[in-house]
């Protein structure tokens, strides 16, 4: 863990589909806002666009930690089987707005025939902002990292399996 990050998170779910049939970015870039709300009772709006320089960019709304974070999340790596996003984010605390750097992973490999292991990653870092604005509070960033990472891990752990669940309704969606 380096200095400044936050939580590094990763759980796992199974996708009952053929990794053929996958492709998580057009799952990402195409997600209605109905199917991520359904995938946890944190997740408030989502919507898709480009970022400045025309690459796609996920835009999730959602609580953590009692925290409202608007996540602008710009693709850095868009393979059929692997998504990385990685986004500035805005929060809003109860003591006022500041960001965190966050990157949300999504693999999934082949664990069979017609069945593939999902995982969803999120690694959270302490933008300078956010530091300085923990240190006019006099909150110690090891606190802070300490009161955070629970809800975080909670937060990624509840919605991976919906994710999969998701993920696995899109693959299969031309099946029915």
């Amino acid at each position: 863990m380096t200095d400044n990050q936050i939580v590094d998170s990763s759980f796992t779910s199974v996708i009952n589909a053929p990794i053929g049939k996958i492709n998580i970015p057009e799952w990402c870039f195409t997600l209605p806002e109905s199917e991520y709300r359904g995938c946890s009772p944190a997740h408030i709006a989502a919507g898709f666009t480009t970022a400045p320089d025309g690459r796609r960019m996920s835009i999730n709304v959602e609580i953590i930690g009692g925290s409202l974070m608007v996540q602008h999340y710009v693709e850095t790596l868009g393979d059929k089987d692997h998504l990385i996003l990685d986004s500035d984010s805005d929060v809003f605390t109860p003591t006022g707005r500041t960001s965190i750097h966050v990157t949300w992973e999504l693999s999934v490999r082949e664990v069979g025939a017609g069945k593939c292991e999902f995982t969803n990653r999120v690694r959270s870092y302490a933008t300078d902002e956010m530091m300085m604005f923990l240190a006019r509070q006099g909150i110690p960033f090891d606190q802070f990292r300490a009161q955070r990472q629970p809800a975080s891990i909670a937060h990624n752990q509840g919605e991976t399996p919906l994710f999969a669940a998701s993920i696995e309704r899109a693959a299969l969606k031309n099946d029915r």
